[in-house]
């Protein structure tokens, strides 16, 4: 390793103190997004991609960590090493997000039925349930589907226009029936075949 740092023009010092706390920023940056990941997968049941993660998760953590054990008397390489485990979570959290893994279990409720909420969800091809309630200040509507992250956004726009005021609530969903897994259509937004894979 000294032979090629030498080589390549670049000091002791500068990849002591520059180059190595980089390169355990971004390894860092690396295994703390995709162990967000991997806890995202884990949630919502996938087998098949949680223990690949799981895999380079420790691999590179492994090697991050080895470098900090090498460069010990260097304070860079801690600051590197947490400021990388920062930006990795945020990171994570954004790919996350965008990718929107997973269904949602949406609860709905109004003072009055809303026809035009059901219709939308109808056209859409959810599965929804409408009961009668009672709540502080009478009666109440209840509605309860189960959809695609990627798809609430548009449904709670839609609540929000048959009703401003309505209250709902949001939680995750592990899993479903056999009989619903292919009532939403998946819309894949990349074409990658690890895409497709993680949304089967």
């Amino acid at each position: 390793m000294q032979n090629l740092i030498e080589s390549l023009g670049i000091s002791q010092q500068a990849f002591q103190y520059l180059i190595m706390p980089i390169l355990i920023f971004l390894a860092r940056v690396s295994d703390v997004s995709i162990n967000t990941l991997r806890i995202m997968f884990v949630l919502n049941g996938k087998k098949g991609i949680a223990p690949v993660l799981g895999f380079f998760e420790a691999l590179i953590w492994l090697l991050a960590i080895g470098q900090i054990f090498q460069n010990i008397s260097n304070p860079v390489s801690y600051i590197a090493y947490a400021g990388g485990f920062a930006m990795g979570t945020y990171v994570g959290m954004t790919i996350e997000e965008r990718l929107a893994l997973g269904r949602v279990l949406v609860r709905v409720i109004t003072p009055s039925p809303l026809p035009e909420l059901m219709d939308f969800m109808k056209e859409k091809g959810y599965r929804f349930t409408i009961v009668g309630a009672e709540g502080r200040y009478g009666k109440v509507t209840l509605i309860f589907t189960v959809l695609k992250r990627e798809a609430l956004k548009d449904f709670i726009s839609k609540v929000k226009t048959c009703n401003e005021k309505a209250f709902y609530t949001i939680e995750s969903v592990k899993r479903i029936s056999e009989d619903d897994v292919n009532i939403i259509e998946d819309k894949p937004k990349f074409t990658t075949r690890l895409y497709n894979l993680i949304r089967k």
